[in-house]
């Protein structure tokens, strides 16, 4: 529905159905855009955003935030229009990207947008750039961008845009419980892997209370508790050597006493290195896909972890490189193969008579045919 009100068609007077078509358009339109910017920025196709099909809600749903926030204003001329459509979008707009950015890291516990980079920025969340940046936005949306969406979405039969709706509705419901879900499993790898270190470290410290009560020379293997986990595991590993040598050359009743213990440490070390590497490989094609989506997506409690699974997901696709170049070398050994196999045997027709004058003068040198090695 449509009015006219200080000379100018006034929007936004929607059904349900409508509303739901727009902000599904915006979704779609976010989308759009933001794939095409990142994948143009980093030179290969990217799928960006929280679920897996062309949808980004938090496009949607600024865009309808800012066609709701700009309503009281619509009936007023230039240039208080412009200037308070302006204010109300700063405004909207920021409230809904804090409020979206503390739940999901509330419950996530990552970050998919982080401007602790960016100045006057509050906990990551927001900064005063993207603030003044939405309100541009917002003028833009209700002066130039929305009047042909509106158009299109009235022009639309309402049985159509009713069925085309309800079908948008549950294929996006069941793309965001997939995605939901993904986020989910991830923040528990992330949580297990941060576990697994702390066990692992607390292992580690009772190894270096057993070798410092069992020989002096302790100090060699307190320089530091590891920080990372290759260091962590090259660490028990090389204390648990340690102690082994230690009761092999100098058993004692204090290691005999503490042997029941060594065990369960080696034993409790060896599980915990397992779960690891297995959380660490990432095997759930959503989670991966949630992760190589949002490249810089942070978290704040499981940054090492985070940062261990991106770094495990780039060295996969090298070596998927690395595969996909063998099996190109092999092809074109494969085809030069009877080219090779000729030019070989010519090579060896022409050092035939030489060949033999060398293996001749050897035995001559050795006559014995005895060999050199020892």
């Amino acid at each position: 529905m449509r009015f006219q009100a200080a000379g100018r068609e006034i929007m936004y007077q929607y059904s349900v159905i409508q509303w739901l078509f727009i902000f599904y358009f915006y979704c779609f339109g976010g989308w759009c855009f933001e794939s095409a910017y990142v994948s143009i920025k980093n030179k290969k196709l990217t799928n960006r955003g929280f679920m897996r099909g062309p949808f980004l809600p938090i496009y949607g749903s600024g865009a309808t935030m800012m066609l709701v926030v700009s309503m009281p204003f619509q009936s007023m001329g230039l240039p208080w229009r412009v200037i308070l459509t302006y204010l109300a979008g700063c405004i909207g707009a920021t409230v809904l990207e804090y409020v979206t950015g503390v739940v999901m890291e509330a419950l996530f516990k990552v970050r998919y947008w982080d401007y602790s980079n960016q100045k006057f920025n509050f906990q990551g969340h927001i900064c005063l750039s993207s603030s003044l940046a939405w309100g541009l936005i917002t003028i833009a949306m209700t002066e130039v961008i929305h009047g042909p969406v509106e158009r299109l979405v009235m022009g639309i039969p309402g049985q159509v845009l009713t069925a085309v709706t309800l079908i948008l509705t549950a294929g996006i419901f069941a793309d965001f419980a997939l995605s939901f879900k993904a986020a989910i499993d991830l923040r528990n790898v992330l949580a297990r892997m941060k576990q697994a270190k702390e066990e692992m470290l607390t292992i580690q410290k009772r190894l270096d209370a057993i070798l410092a009560s069992a020989s002096e020379s302790v100090g060699n293997y307190r320089e530091g508790i590891s920080k990372s986990m290759s260091d962590l595991k090259k660490g028990i590993e090389g204390r648990l050597e340690s102690i082994r040598n230690i009761v092999f050359t100098r058993p004692g009743e204090y290691l005999d006493s503490v042997k029941a213990e060594l065990v369960d440490l080696r034993a409790r070390y060896l599980v915990n290195k397992e779960d690891h590497d297995r959380l660490s490989s990432l095997k759930d094609f959503f989670q991966r896909s949630l992760i190589r989506s949002n490249p810089k997506m942070t978290s704040v409690e499981y940054r090492e972890f985070l940062e261990e699974l991106k770094e495990g997901l780039a060295g996969k696709k090298d070596l998927t490189l690395t595969a996909q170049e063998k099996e190109e070398d092999l092809a074109e050994k494969e085809e030069e193969g009877p080219e090779r196999k000729e030019e070989d045997l010519a090579e060896k027709a022409e050092e035939g008579p030489e060949r033999e004058e060398e293996d001749s003068d050897r035995k001559e040198e050795n006559p014995a045919g005895k060999s050199n090695k020892i």
